[in-house]
């Protein structure tokens, strides 16, 4: 994983914790064959999700606290 990378998509996603499942979700996608969303030269699929990350193409949504909170009901 390159560190530069990973410091770009930290300013797009600031959650550890949502990039690390963001990028690790968008990887596995990647190693099945989905398309790339951007150009590269035979980069590690991490660094490709990073990358889709730090260039805005790829958003997350963290649930609501009530959404939560009514699942535990």
């Amino acid at each position: 994983m390159n560190d530069t990378y990973l410091l770009k998509a930290l300013e797009k996603v600031p959650d550890k914790r949502a990039l690390i499942l963001l990028a690790s979700k968008r990887a596995k996608q990647l190693a099945r064959g989905d398309r790339p969303l951007i150009r590269h030269n035979e980069l590690n699929h991490v660094d490709v999700a990073l990358l889709e990350i730090a260039e805005g193409l790829l958003f997350y949504e963290l649930p609501k606290k009530s959404d939560s909170a009514d699942f535990l009901e």
